[in-house]
């Protein structure tokens, strides 16, 4: 029995994520990894010669549609999908064999990029023919999409059973099933609601003391009470904030090339934090984002918080080493346009820099209209490192105590660096007294004579000691360059500003800053529009302008898409399960009348999302149980009708956190800076006559980062994932990438990652130690230990089974283990952890 058990929880490690109909999503990073990364320069490079509008079609290779690059030209297919080493578009970049563009070898970077497209598999949304630069656009046909339409707040219908809504909410998703015949699931018990809230809600498993309080209490306001606690905590702002972030590009590095570290963009994160902690209202939130710069403030809190929001347009991937500055100024013009299209209203812009969108009413006039003020309020600089560049970046307001502590630390650092000269300075000396001994030495040796042995001894004494004052010289040196660097100095944001010379943009044809077509006056999108955008004055970028109509209740998207994005975190899809796209070939409300109705009562609470989820976690349908119903599977297979509750892998920041938290190490942080720049083995050079602007690398992390939440970890965008694994295991979002949904993948190396990696190993290890310090009585430390991973009390089976492999003191397992005790509970531990109870959200 003690085999067979220990080959069960093994067994455990084997698949822990094949949880029946849960499917991974796949395809929309990829698609916008093409949109943004490789058919800009196709356009740009290659359309001129290799396109169906090609005035001269050049070796019978159309790169304008994915069925020209497969089939290829005279030399043969262009690309083999997945295949890089046999596919010739790629020897022609790299000007092996053959060279194209002719004009000049594209970047290393841009070359990156379609090697890792290709090994994706060459996704490519073009068909045969290209979308000409411009088509007609019937704005008011357009309106007549759903998306576009106003938002009308429904009256909730009847239902049947009366006696099963909680909410208004209820009623809407009652009254579909009802219609096709369908109930909804069962409640889940209490155990299973208070973990998946709790989750939800805090990214954080409930504790012992919480599960045991919410039990004891019958009262009608148990549920309540808990939803309120969990809503009041820090660890709510931290979850929900990292959901935010993913929409952002957010990391602590400002581009891909040369790890140059974005030494401020710590700030945005904490100021999501702070904005989710206090219920910003969301209309509010838009506008800083947008414009925070532009509003005006009372105290120097409030101003320096407007100021930060604005790193939303900030802290995307921009690729600095770019030595062309007018195409990178578009393409991080793109990046941003790009962002506010997809992140407040679920649409796709990036592609309209080329050309009209094709499928949706967005044209050139639209994306070079919100183009022209963002160029009007320039995000990036030239340096004094070569051909670098760097983000914007602005002083923040101190109040009279925040100076006083800087000024503090700066007299601090200046004694120090004072210190440290000296200390240099005597260490000189004393090389000068060697150099001068060894000079005296060698002058005393007979060039023709060998010297005798004490000479020789003490010369090399003299050297080693020479050797090791130069090195001495050298690291204090660079402690006194490094403290100087960073010597404390006023608080800086990366963060928007108007710039001197605001004005309209040209269209750029195909994309290309060097080809300006027709000006396009600044303005908003015109679908989505019913009144015309209002005039921006003289001397302003009209940022203010276009924060005001992306928050404007007339507005049909914003709101819709807000509460979208919120139902799906908490419902595992969202009502519109195209949670970034709400054109024409997304998909369509499986609700819409909730979908309004949750809108309008999202504007008419103040857009308060703290009220919002609260109202939706108390409502019925939350309590569901996730269990699977034949008869429903039959007409509903993918639930969109909601009759159940979906079940979720944990994502990476809720598994490593979680396992810290059940452990007992985690430790609460007050944010701020991420990366350890005061760690002079973190830095490379901080000459500032040097052609490279300094770079990081996080070889010297600080002592609390293994026990703080994943949020405050460092976010890198080159060698992701090399120093914090499990995010780039479980599907954490490329930050040089945004997406408002995660994709769930379940793939071997998952399993492998749970069963070996150090993370789980010293969690387990912990967590057994921290059991049996619990009680002494084997019994009370399994349900100890049940409650505190499963949040539920052990079964009698799970009891029968766990108490008797714990009595293999004598196992395998423990031949070289010290105590086999704790070897052996760990090894249970591990098992939990690992398995799918733990890692999915039920």
């Amino acid at each position: 029995m003690k085999q067979t058990v220990s080959l069960a929880i093994l067994l455990m490690f084997a698949n822990p994520y094949g949880v029946a109909g849960d499917t991974p999503i796949a395809g929309k990073e990829q698609m916008v990894f093409f949109e943004t990364k490789i058919r800009p320069v196709l356009v740009d490079h290659c359309y001129k010669c290799h396109s169906a509008d090609a005035k001269i079609f050049k070796g019978g290779l159309k790169l304008d549609n994915r069925q020209g690059l497969i089939k290829g030209g005279d030399s043969g297919p262009a690309i083999v999908p997945g295949d890089t080493a046999k596919s010739l578009l790629i020897k022609a970049l790299k000007y092996d064999g053959l060279e194209m563009p002719p004009k000049g070898k594209l970047s290393d970077s841009v070359i990156r990029d379609f090697e890792t497209w290709i090994k994706m598999g060459a996704p490519d949304p073009r068909k045969l023919i290209e979308i000409p630069v411009a088509r007609t656009i019937d704005i008011e046909a357009g309106r007549k999409h759903w998306a576009f339409k106003p938002i009308i707040d429904p009256n909730p219908p009847l239902v049947k059973n009366a006696a099963w809504p909680i909410d208004p909410v209820d009623r809407f998703l009652l009254a579909r099933l009802e219609n096709i015949g369908l109930q909804p699931s069962k409640d889940a018990d209490r155990h299973t609601w208070l973990r998946r809230v709790s989750f939800d809600l805090t990214g954080l498993p409930p504790t012992p003391s919480e599960i045991k309080a919410f039990m004891k209490d019958h009262s009608p306001q148990a549920w309540e009470k808990v939803v309120d606690r969990l809503l009041g905590s820090h660890a709510y702002g931290e979850r929900w904030a990292r959901h935010w972030l993913d929409l952002t590009g957010y990391a602590d590095m400002m581009g891909t090339s040369n790890n140059v570290y974005a030494e401020h963009s710590w700030r945005y994160r904490d100021y999501l934090i702070a904005a989710y902690n206090k219920d910003k209202p969301f209309d509010r939130f838009v506008k800083e984002q947008i414009a925070g710069d532009l509003i005006p403030a009372i105290k120097p809190e409030e101003r320096a918080e407007n100021i930060t929001a604005t790193g939303f347009l900030m802290v995307g991937d921009v690729e600095i080493v770019e030595p062309d500055k007018a195409k990178l100024e578009a393409d991080y013009l793109d990046t941003q346009v790009s962002k506010i299209g997809t992140t407040f209203l679920g649409m796709t812009l990036g592609c309209v820099r080329c050309h009209d969108h094709k499928f949706d009413p967005i044209g050139l006039q639209d994306y070079y209209g919100i183009a022209g003020m963002l160029r009007s309020s320039p995000s990036t600089h030239k340096t004094a490192f070569g051909v670098w560049s760097s983000l914007n970046t602005t002083d923040l307001p101190e109040t009279p105590e925040q100076l006083k502590v800087r000024q503090k630390l700066e007299s601090k650092t200046d004694e120090n660096i004072n210190a440290w000269k000296a200390e240099k300075s005597n260490l000189e000396m004393q090389r000068k007294t060697v150099t001068e001994e060894l000079a005296q030495l060698d002058k005393a040796a007979s060039p023709d004579k060998k010297a005798d042995a004490p000479s020789a001894a003490k010369r090399e004494a003299l050297v080693k000691k020479r050797d090791e004052l130069n090195e001495s010289i050298r690291k204090i040196g660079v402690t006194i360059n490094h403290a100087e660097f960073f010597r404390s100095k006023a608080p800086k944001a990366f963060a928007m500003r108007d710039g001197d010379h605001v004005s309209d943009m040209p269209v750029y044809i195909r994309g290309n800053p060097y080809a300006p077509g027709a000006v396009m006056p600044r303005g908003a999108i015109r679908v989505v529009s019913r009144d015309k955008f209002p005039t921006i004055p003289n001397g302003q970028s009209g940022r203010l302008q276009l924060a005001d109509w992306l928050a404007d209740a007339g507005n049909p998207l914003t709101a819709r898409v807000a509460v979208n994005r919120i139902w799906q975190k908490l419902f595992g899809e969202g009502i519109v399960r195209s949670v970034d796209y709400f054109g024409t070939r997304g998909e369509s409300p499986s609700h819409p009348e909730l979908l309004d109705h949750l809108a309008s009562r999202f504007m008419n609470q103040g857009w308060s999302q703290k009220r919002l989820i609260r109202d939706l976690v108390l409502s019925h349908a939350y309590r569901m149980e996730s269990s699977n119903n034949q008869d429903a599977m039959k007409i509903d297979p993918e639930n969109k009708l909601i009759w159940r509750m979906n079940r979720q892998r944990l994502d990476a920041e809720a598994i490593r956190d979680g396992l810290l938290h059940i452990s007992g190490e985690l430790v609460q942080s007050e944010g701020g800076p991420a990366l350890v720049l005061e760690e002079p083995e973190n830095c490379g050079s901080l000459s500032l006559k040097g052609v490279n602007p300094p770079n990081y690398t996080h070889r010297k992390p600080r002592s609390s980062e293994e026990f703080q939440r994943t949020i405050y970890l460092p976010v890198m965008r080159t060698n992701f994932g090399t120093h914090d694994r499990i995010r780039a295991f479980f599907d954490f979002v490329n930050p040089a990438q945004i997406a408002g949904q995660r994709s769930q993948t379940v793939v071997p190396t998952q399993s492998l990652f749970v069963m070996n990696n150090e993370l789980f190993r010293k969690r387990s290890r912990v967590l057994a130690a921290r059991v049996l310090a619990e009680s002494p009585d084997s019994e009370a430390r399994l349900n100890y230990l049940w409650l505190v991973v499963f949040n539920r009390p052990i079964t009698n089976s799970e009891y029968l089974e766990a108490n008797e492999f714990l009595g293999g003191i004598n196992s395998p397992l423990n031949a070289k283990d010290k105590e086999p005790e704790l070897a052996l509970w760990q090894e249970l531990c591990h098992s939990l952890i690992a398995s799918n109870e733990f890692i999915f959200r039920f």
